[in-house]
């Protein structure tokens, strides 16, 4: 599972380093976060909805970033308060679950993350931080929907996610059995392709390979969204304290 992301990369750069174009507004409503947990925003980059096509606001890129709320509403759903149940889909059944099955055909997204947190499994649950052993911002695979609320016809669209996860690969031996999908560069383009043969997608849904993320133990204080600071990602000791300055 993957319950906590981070993402303190600023939105700007985020665009630039998975040459995409901000939507209106997002570099202003985003801040700096490290301790992102189910129902709250998220960045998403998914494919440029005009195609670039057109000359409107951000007219010729082939991807937007812009603000999702992480966990799914399906665009049935009668209400939004399922979502804070599907902030995760599993690689296995994405493709076929009917919350998700509609978004993988033709709405994938990437949740753009600088880490995320994982407790151990076993008798004493201890938080880890991962990230990418090259320090770039992750690219999550995730999926998207768009969700109206019929009961009040003039409320705002309801744009929401999810992370895919799946088993486990070497890079979280002894931490925990699954992990998100972590997209490499060169997958992004057939990622977010809505047109892309859905078998060719399905074969993205794996583990990393070994190497490319690390992780060190954190404070366990991550576990309440409200401590939302540097402090969280900070690597403690062994023992759970903190980590000894170098000399």
């Amino acid at each position: 599972m993957c319950g906590r992301i981070s993402l303190f990369t600023p939105p700007a750069r985020v665009a630039r380093l998975f040459e995409a174009t901000l939507a209106e507004g997002v570099a202003d409503q985003e801040r700096p976060r490290w301790n992102i947990g189910p129902t709250s925003p998220v960045l998403g980059i998914r494919a440029h909805p005009h195609d670039g096509h057109d000359d409107g606001p951000g007219a010729g890129a082939r991807r937007m970033v812009g603000v999702f709320r992480w966990g799914l509403v399906p665009s049935w759903a009668k209400d939004a308060s399922g979502a804070s149940r599907l902030f995760n889909a599993r690689a296995e059944t994405v493709a076929s679950k009917p919350s998700f099955r509609s978004a993988f055909e033709r709405r994938r997204l990437v949740v753009p993350a600088d880490g995320f947190f994982e407790w151990q499994q076993g008798p004493r649950r201890r938080p880890h931080y991962f990230h990418r052993a090259d320090g770039a911002p992750m690219a999550l695979a995730g999926v998207w929907e768009v969700w109206r609320d019929t009961r009040h016809p003039g409320a705002p669209l309801l744009r929401s996610c999810a992370v895919i996860t799946t088993r486990a690969g070497a890079d979280m031996a002894g931490i925990h059995d699954r992990m998100p999908v972590v997209l490499e560069p060169e997958a992004l383009d057939l990622w977010l392709d809505p047109d892309a043969d859905v078998n060719q997608v399905r074969a993205l849904l794996r583990a990393t390979a070994s190497g490319t993320l690390r992780h060190h133990l954190v404070d366990p204080r991550v576990g309440n969204v409200r401590n939302d600071d540097p402090s969280v990602v900070a690597e403690l000791a062994p023992s759970g304290g903190p980590q000894a300055p170098m000399p």
